[in-house]
């Protein structure tokens, strides 16, 4: 791959991911040399060295992570606070209800029913604590999504069974009743 390329290859995959990923899965997801990935990388850096940029570039051993400056911090908590004082977007609305009916789930596959990218909404649930993350039993890479207490609380509903269509809409529920047959 062209090393422009790489960079700009790189750099969409760290916007997208949202959260820390291992320099061997950008490898293996980018089917490049170590090497290469560092020259990339070290580009990469010095454009985000630059105190004007709004985004840099934080490494905490083998893991990279793309963040917006610490120095636009407080526009970003005046965003931050502001969605969480407004009511859910329609995105929040779509991730949480796929949480509900299909959790635990893991971002892909929220993304794979949504088609779009979900790491900003996904942490605006967590901040207002209607879901919690835990670790992906079958992928140690990565995390599951479940919906909290405070969510059933917030619907006055005492489990996620009592949602509307629960039955027929829920992957487990479906699953059970064919074994059932």
């Amino acid at each position: 791959m062209e090393k422009n390329k790489l960079t700009s290859v790189i750099e969409s995959v760290l916007f997208i991911s949202g959260e820390p990923i291992k320099k061997s899965k950008l490898i293996k997801i980018l089917s490049v040399e170590s090497e290469d990935l560092e020259k990339a990388l070290a580009v990469i850096f010095e454009k985000y060295r630059d105190e004007q940029s709004g985004l840099m570039i934080l490494v905490k051993g083998e893991e990279i992570q793309l963040v917006s400056n610490p120095e636009n911090a407080e526009f970003i908590e005046k965003l931050v606070k502001s969605e969480l004082q407004d009511s859910l977007s329609n995105a929040a609305l779509e991730v949480v209800s796929i949480i509900a009916y299909r959790g635990p789930i893991s971002k892909t596959e929220i993304e794979a029913i949504r088609g779009v990218n979900c790491a900003y909404t996904l942490r605006n649930l967590l901040l207002r604590g209607l879901i919690e993350r835990s670790d992906n039993p079958n992928d140690s890479r990565g995390y599951v999504y479940a919906i909290t207490f405070d969510f059933l609380k917030k619907l006055g509903i005492e489990s996620v069974k009592n949602l509307p269509e629960y039955g027929i809409l829920s992957v487990d529920e479906r699953i059970n009743s064919i074994i059932e047959k």
